[in-house]
């Protein structure tokens, strides 16, 4: 089952356990959706969340209302955002990303319906997978065994790399989780792991530079909302550097597939030799889909 039906179905789900009327009946189910991050980094998943809804039934203009609510990347907006739907108000939230950490806290009484990348558990959202806390459930995108096996996949497609550098958000919760699975992968593979943190934008720029004075062979980009927004930074990055990369989600390979088509074009119209050229792979894993970036790179 695909995640975008998931979530649907969640929420679907709460609204008809809190009393909102099914497909059937004239009432409108109003929902409200709540993120700290800017509007332009999640279009793709409004449309899946939209579509997913359409599936199930709920259509905007008929029989449902989606209040959008977005901190343009602030995370403190986010209490004063949740105050407003919760005056319109509505009957549900869905939280997407950290601002589902910062909604728990102030306890509303209203359902709300998380769709993440951290660890629920670490986070304070659920005693287990099984047990949400309070009034929350949802999903979580994360599988931390799966950085390990990006890396083997990377190491696959490009046997000659030995270093690695690891770029992540260490305020995310499970990015230690993820950091401790690559390194172990890394260990057993012979591969020598440099980690940067980047929790802001000022410590990307410090990782991308100490990146750019000592190369590293690929990067292991750790997938969250912060990831996500500032993807185009990373990914353009790294195609001039002509440094792979591996990250978990289509979103990173998507924003590299038209440069990589305009380039490959130009270099063929002009006779260049023959070069590595980006490869998007996907591979099955417990449910969840694994992307993998590679480089340009030079073929010795």
């Amino acid at each position: 089952m695909k995640r975008r039906t998931v979530l649907g179905l969640l929420v679907t789900s709460a609204s008809l356990t809190c009393g909102v009327a099914a497909q059937n009946t004239p009432k409108v189910a109003r929902i409200g959706w709540l993120t700290a991050q800017p509007a332009s980094s999640l279009a793709p998943f409004v449309d899946a969340f939209r579509d997913a809804l359409a599936t199930l039934g709920y259509v905007e203009g008929r029989n449902l209302l989606i209040a959008f609510r977005y901190g343009d990347g602030a995370i403190e907006r986010v209490p004063s955002l949740a105050a407003e739907l919760a005056g319109i108000p509505v009957d549900l939230i869905v939280a997407q990303g950290d601002a589902a950490f910062e909604i728990h806290k102030l306890a509303l009484p209203l359902p709300i319906v998380y769709a993440i990348s951290a660890d629920p558990i670490s986070g304070g959202l659920a005693d287990s997978l099984s047990r949400p806390r309070d009034n929350m459930t949802g999903i979580t995108l994360m599988a931390v065994e799966l950085n390990g096996k990006r890396l083997e996949l990377l190491r696959d497609i490009v046997p000659e790399i030995r270093r690695v550098a690891i770029v992540g958000n260490p305020e995310h919760p499970g990015a230690h989780l993820e950091r401790t699975f690559s390194e172990q992968t890394a260990r057993r593979l012979g591969l020598q792991i440099t980690y940067f943190p980047t929790a802001t934008r000022d410590e990307l720029d410090r990782a991308l530079t100490k990146i750019a004075a000592n190369p590293p062979q690929a990067i292991s980009l750790l997938a969250d909302g912060f990831a996500i927004e500032h993807r185009a930074r990373i990914i353009d990055f790294a195609m001039r550097s002509r440094v792979p990369v591996v990250s978990g989600w289509p979103i990173f390979a998507r924003r590299a597939a038209g440069p990589i088509r305009a380039r490959c074009q130009l270099e063929k119209r002009a006779g260049a030799g023959p070069r590595r050229a980006f490869i998007t792979s996907r591979a099955r894993g417990r449910g969840h889909r694994m992307i993998a970036l590679v480089g340009r790179l030079h073929v010795p």
